[in-house]
């Protein structure tokens, strides 16, 4: 007796891909136009040609869908390596400047409203840190603790502080526009910061230009 062929339930992995990256793509070109609180799912189901279902079936919240195009269309690469030679001062203005530059574009829209609705949803935050923003300072700190063993920096240095300090100020700007955020805000900021940081010997040298 012939074997019944095995039958397959779902979508083939290709359709699933392709549904997948349209519903992505919907959400990313929807947010150009809305805001994270205004977007729906129906929306994107609409735009992205998919039943709703599909959307709870790969991302049980808005949140989630969200963060996941934040994560594949936005933030996918890691920050460039260490660049040989390079004080820590010099590597923390680079990465302070090129988060600027990456906040004139999609980035710096949808960070903001990710932290605003964060403030109801607490749970947002702590996966788009855990995602997005710790491996970023882990880096930051290791180029201070560099700095330190160098002795470019005080031994007491605390890189938390420093990070916070910097890239604090960034976000403040970019929450509460009080005023324009540039990358020439980045340099100032890191050189503020890292004046007082200094040893005796690198205060006599200053900042490498």
């Amino acid at each position: 007796m012939a074997k019944n062929p095995v039958s397959r339930r779902g979508r083939p992995p290709l359709a699933e891909a392709e549904s997948h990256a349209a519903i992505l793509d919907a959400v990313y070109e929807l947010l150009k136009k809305q805001s994270v609180r205004d977007l729906t799912m129906e929306a994107v189901a609409k735009r992205a040609k998919v039943g709703k279902p599909t959307l709870y079936k790969w991302w049980p919240t808005k949140a989630e869908l969200v963060l996941a195009m934040f994560r594949e269309r936005i933030l996918s690469a890691h920050p460039p390596p260490p660049v040989p030679g390079e004080t820590a001062e010099e590597a923390i203005s680079h990465a302070a400047c090129l988060l600027i530059r990456a906040f004139e574009g999609p980035l710096g829209k949808v960070s903001a409203e990710l932290i605003a609705e964060g403030q109801s949803e607490p749970a947002i935050i702590r996966k788009w840190f855990d995602e997005h923003i710790r491996y970023r300072r882990a880096r930051n700190a290791e180029d201070i603790e560099r700095g330190k063993a160098s002795g470019e920096l005080l031994p007491q240095t605390d890189p938390e502080l420093v990070i916070d300090s910097i890239f604090g100020a960034i976000y403040y700007r970019l929450l509460f526009r009080s005023a324009p955020l540039t990358e020439q805000f980045g340099t100032d900021v890191v050189a503020q910061v890292f004046r007082g940081l200094r040893t005796q010997s690198e205060k006599g040298q200053g900042p490498r230009s």
